[in-house]
């Protein structure tokens, strides 16, 4: 799930976001996300991995820097401090609006901003870099053909990936003078690269990795481009993170559902639909509806459940009268089903009018047994005790209760 998000920097530019959410479960924490150098939030790699982290539990802002996509201002009068900047104002966004970033991730250019951000980010606990050159001064690499232009008139206008930008001396002037302190992060670091990447090569990873102190950590992301953009590079990329993020923030985890002995509770939030959280007895799972019915399909239905209940009970009834009988049996199977039918169609039903609910139920026995005593195992099926409750009259007792606070 995507938000479109706007907040304003200290110099008062609007800048342009997008906020992936969780669904369908609690926010475990809060991850800001820095795209490649004239890149914008959008490119692949970065929704890419805000995906991939929100499907691991984890909320993450991925924004335009200033002059850049959806943001306001002039690109010509940005530098590496700016952008340091803005990914200070956007952890502050989330912190006022949502909650502080622990994580925070930046890709090429973003990551070296990542790193000298990350000291003024006092929330972040996790940080990561990828396909991150060590230093900022790096990136003249791509301006080398102007730099001397830049030098004499001030400013020129400079193609990269087919499209023109304006940089002024003071954006070369910039990152030549910025300097990170790598070693003195003081939070965990996850190093990622390719060593096929052939804009910023893998010699920037390990002067990263080499600079810091532990906790750190260094994962190779084989024969992906730069750019990540191969689908799977980039979804490879997310997901790691999130194993690997873990170890080191503090999680929101989803409220438990209390249950006394014997007792099964559900939670239905109205904003979920169909989703409901289910604690049986201890055993926590989710319930839910198909998405053609306007469900989110997240767990079994609850006729699938109700199927289940006679499945399970037959299986277990029929390896206990089996152990009991010492049979030679090494498996059994039953596969339920469930429909509704015309009462009129049922041979045995005593109603004749409208629908009643119809199981159908096949079983399997793997057994070195004869067929006497296959079919004694079929007699025996029908006493299994859902089996038996499903043919008796039921009794549902139902009274309100206040909600705790």
């Amino acid at each position: 799930m995507q938000e479109k998000v706007t907040f304003k920097t200290r110099a008062g530019v609007e800048l342009s976001g997008a906020l992936h959410k969780p669904e369908h479960t609690v926010t475990a924490a809060y991850a800001l996300f820095a795209h490649c150098f004239t890149c914008t939030k959008n490119v692949n790699s970065a929704v890419n991995i805000a995906n991939a982290l929100a499907d691991e539990g984890i909320a993450t802002l991925r924004f335009d820097f200033t002059g850049l996509g959806g943001s306001k201002g002039e690109f010509a009068d940005t530098s590496f401090t700016t952008n340091v900047n803005d990914l200070i104002d956007a952890a502050e966004f989330l912190s006022d609006n949502y909650e502080a970033p622990q994580i925070i991730i930046g890709h090429s250019f973003g990551g070296t901003a990542i790193l000298a951000a990350a000291k003024n980010i006092p929330s972040a606990k996790a940080v990561a870099t990828i396909a991150s050159p060590s230093s900022p001064e790096h990136v003249l690499h791509q301006l080398e053909p102007q730099l001397e232009t830049l030098k004499q008139k001030g400013e020129a206008t400079i193609e990269l990936a087919g499209r023109p930008f304006t940089f002024k001396q003071g954006f070369v002037d910039d990152v030549r003078q910025y300097a990170i302190d790598i070693h003195g992060l003081r939070k965990a670091l996850m190093v990622m690269h390719s060593p096929v990447d052939d804009t910023v090569s893998i010699d920037e990873a390990e002067a990263i990795y080499k600079s810091a102190l532990h906790p750190k950590s260094f994962i190779t992301l084989d024969n992906a481009d730069h750019l990540l953009s191969k689908k799977e590079d980039s979804l490879y990329a997310g997901h790691v993170l999130a194993s690997w993020a873990k170890r080191y923030i503090d999680i929101n985890k989803q409220p438990k559902l209390k249950a006394e002995k014997d007792e099964v509770v559900v939670a239905n939030q109205a904003s979920e639909g169909f989703l409901s959280r289910v604690n049986a007895n201890g055993h926590e799972f989710l319930a839910d509806e198909p998405e053609h019915v306007g469900g989110t399909n997240l767990g079994p239905n609850p006729y699938d459940f109700l199927s289940t209940a006679l499945g399970t009970c037959t299986a277990m009834t029929l390896n206990m009268y089996a152990r009991h009988k010492k049979l030679d049996v090494s498996k059994v199977i039953v596969n339920v089903s469930h429909d509704k039918v015309h009462a009129q169609d049922c041979e045995h039903c005593e109603e004749k009018k409208g629908k009643i609910d119809k199981f159908k139920r096949s079983i399997i026995i793997e057994a070195d047994i004869t067929d006497e005593q296959r079919q004694r195992m079929l007699e025996i099926a029908d006493r299994c005790p859902v089996h038996q409750t499903l043919h008796k009259k039921v009794i549902i007792e139902t009274e309100l209760e206040e909600p705790n606070n």
